[in-house]
């Protein structure tokens, strides 16, 4: 494409270059990144003649890919000029969409085989997440799920769980096991000392109140560890 016709709002273009058109005529695997991200953004800066796909460029050359443009944050987006709050918004909702598309709800009923299951459904929405994150999967005497619960959200480096917001709903929901599940923000999911000491006293706890912990999951990018693959549950 031509200084020219990036210099023109999308308007100009001819009808197959357009972003929307193209999507519509050939389906929107066919878009590139900038394309894609061009649509959500609609419209350019009338003030600076840039057309969206122009700041849709600006974004990926910014962030690098269309993952860590997800990540960002509002004032972090809106460094890029052209692009203001309400466009900022629109871009961090549609990422938003599509991760909670991609991560199913979990239903009662439901069952995990192995920790590879718990990692495929928590991998998408884990994995960026900039603070350790505290889950907990309650599971019926058969290891069916019960529900998921919340249990914190901690700093940068940590999370901080106090066995009795573990165990207080898992008493109430009458659960007889549980999968334990966070995340590393740095993207390693080696379990740290912590992180194994946590483990061991929220497993002694649930053995006097009748509630097994299953495994602890620690969540990283691309990757997962066990504990009780690690023989830690034992």
């Amino acid at each position: 494409m031509t200084d020219s016709q990036i210099s023109k709002t999308i308007k100009d273009w001819p009808e197959d270059e357009r972003p929307r058109e193209k999507l519509l005529k050939r389906g929107p695997e066919s878009l590139s990144d900038g394309e894609l991200l061009a649509i959500i953004l609609r419209t350019g800066d009338g003030t600076s003649k840039q057309s969206a796909l122009d700041h849709a460029r600006a974004l990926l050359l910014r962030f690098g890919s269309l993952r860590k443009i997800s990540t960002a944050g509002i004032s972090e987006i809106c460094e890029i000029k052209g692009i203001g709050p309400a466009k900022a918004a629109t871009i961090m909702a549609a990422f938003e969409i599509g991760r909670r598309l991609s991560r199913e709800e979990i239903r009662s009923g439901d069952t995990f085989r192995c920790s590879e299951d718990v990692f495929r459904h928590y991998h998408s929405t884990m994995r960026d997440v900039k603070k350790e994150s505290f889950l907990a999967i309650l599971l019926d005497s058969k290891n069916k799920v019960i529900r998921e619960i919340d249990i914190s959200t901690g700093s940068l480096t940590a999370s901080i769980v106090h066995p009795r917001e573990l165990f207080n709903p898992a008493i109430k929901e009458s659960a007889a096991a549980m999968i334990l599940i966070h995340n590393h923000p740095s993207g390693d999911p080696t379990p740290s000392r912590e992180d194994i000491e946590l483990t061991k006293r929220l497993r002694e706890a649930g053995e006097l109140l009748g509630i097994k912990v299953l495994d602890h999951i620690v969540i990283g990018d691309g990757h997962h560890v066990s504990l009780a693959e690690m023989g830690y549950m034992k």
